[in-house]
């Protein structure tokens, strides 16, 4: 049988998710590897000019 129309977390349980976010927001340095990239990238460009 499938999924019953929810998912379960752990991490989201525990508050591991939140603790992520709140560490983020605080320090303004995204945690996620993609977040990571998209920040170094904006600020590569803004650095040379082009936005």
């Amino acid at each position: 049988m499938g999924k019953l129309g929810f998912s379960f977390s752990w991490k989201r349980a525990l508050g591991v998710s939140g603790a992520k976010g709140k560490v983020s927001r605080k320090t303004g340095v995204p945690l996620s590897k993609q977040g990571r990239e998209r920040k170094v990238g904006r600020s590569l460009l803004k650095l040379l000019g082009l936005k």
